[in-house]
């Protein structure tokens, strides 16, 4: 079925086809359309233009049509890096944040990842996706159209398996494009304590045979940090998943400068994630990659850890994704909106360039830059129709005041 979306004030987003990702200058240009209209065809964006409609000879009884009355029409976002399948929450450790401990002191004391990890073992899967069906819900209903899900809070493998079943639940029952991630190597389980090499042999031996047999994962990550996994453990994962056709994902520079994006990027990763503890050795490994740097404010603003330098990786002519990180324990919300006002506010980008690095570069982040991301005939017609804006920049500016009318996936009317 065909629908028309008419009365577009403006038209956000437009990028030609083949176009899978932005970089340097270009992440400053968002190309627009004034007084505009879009017609969609099943679940895809069919055409576009000018005017009041497409013309007469389109204009059919069963044609379904949507007033945008004035408002904007923009791609969903695309959040290349969440955990929102968890159990529980870690509210008791908000109050450790607050006294003043690190994410390192409350890992070694036995909370973080760990206290995730007994609690979604103690977690029925039926449980654990009603959980988890709750988040995804909100977060497409604040305008994510597409988001990539990992694991990492089982650590053995059974509970990484039940966790990437509850993930690949959530992909048939919500309409938004949903990628997982095997994440096994988040932590080293507590089985496996003062053992990480065998952690890692067992990683490498028995979860990612049993997880590529089920087809359960998009892409596997590994945390390659201070306190987690070193490079070479990293490289090892990474090699062992590409035996399965499983791309690399990589967590690194959080905590500290790792090696984690030199050792992503020796093994083709598709992004690397975090980097807020990035020196100019890392934007130069980059370059001419295919890899994208994915940075995640809202760890940044949760966890009060440095902000990522975006600016300078778009200076020196590189692409950047930003993404939400929801997770239970550093960045406990999903709001793509916020996390395009705090590449604004805290990491100094315009608010073009948050914008394009919340929605095409996120979708090239998880793989679907050819499908989502941007408004481009064919493309998947998930798109957000706004109130009446003054400016691309209001919905940065002005970031918890309700901007959105209707929100459109796979071509249907939420």
């Amino acid at each position: 079925m065909k629908t028309l979306i008419r009365n577009i004030g403006k038209l956000v987003g437009i990028v030609p086809e083949g176009t899978l990702r932005k970089e340097g200058v270009e992440m400053g240009k968002v190309e627009t359309l004034d007084n505009a209209w879009l017609m969609t065809d099943g679940d895809k964006i069919l055409s576009f233009g000018t005017g009041s409609h497409p013309g007469d000879g389109c204009i059919t009884e069963d044609l379904l049509t949507i007033d945008a009355e004035g408002g904007y029409v923009m791609p969903s976002f695309c959040d290349s890096h969440s955990h929102i399948v968890y159990a529980g929450s870690r509210y008791g450790e908000f109050r450790d944040k607050i006294d003043g401990l690190t994410y390192e002191q409350i890992a070694a004391r036995g909370g973080g990842i760990l206290n995730s990890a007994d609690l979604l073992h103690e977690t029925s899967e039926e449980e654990l996706f009603r959980q988890s069906l709750g988040r995804a819900v909100e977060v497409m209903y604040k305008g994510t159209g597409a988001m990539e899900i990992k694991s990492g809070y089982g650590l053995n493998t059974e509970d990484e398996l039940k966790m990437l079943r509850v993930i690949r639940r959530l992909r048939a029952s919500l309409p938004i494009e949903i990628r997982a991630t095997f994440l096994g190597a988040h932590a080293v389980g507590r089985a496996y304590a003062g053992r990480q090499g065998e952690y890692v042999d067992m990683v490498c031996r028995e979860m990612l045979p049993a997880v590529a047999d089920q087809g359960l994962a998009d892409f596997v990550d590994v945390f390659c940090d201070r306190g987690f996994f070193t490079p070479e453990e990293t490289m090892q994962i990474l090699d062992a998943a590409q035996v399965f056709g499983l791309r690399g994902k990589i967590h690194a520079n959080e905590l500290a400068v790792s090696g984690g994006v030199q050792a992503g990027v020796s093994r083709g990763a598709l992004s690397v994630d975090h980097l807020e503890q990035t020196t100019d050795a890392e934007m130069k490994v980059l370059e001419g990659t295919d890899t994208m740097p994915v940075m995640l404010p809202g760890a940044s603003f949760f966890s009060c850890l440095p902000y990522g330098r975006a600016k300078d990786f778009i200076r020196g002519g590189l692409g950047v994704a930003l993404a939400s990180d929801y997770n239970p324990g550093s960045s406990p919300s999903g709001d793509m909106r916020f996390i395009m006002a705090l590449g604004c506010i805290q990491m100094k980008l315009t608010p073009e360039e948050s914008f394009n690095a919340c929605t095409l570069n996120g979708a090239y982040a998880m793989g679907i830059s050819r499908l989502a991301g941007s408004v481009t005939p064919g493309k998947l017609a998930n798109l957000i129709i706004t109130e009446p804006l003054p400016d691309l920049a209001f919905i940065a500016y002005s970031h918890h005041t309700p901007f959105i009318k209707h929100l459109i996936v796979r071509g249907k009317q939420l």
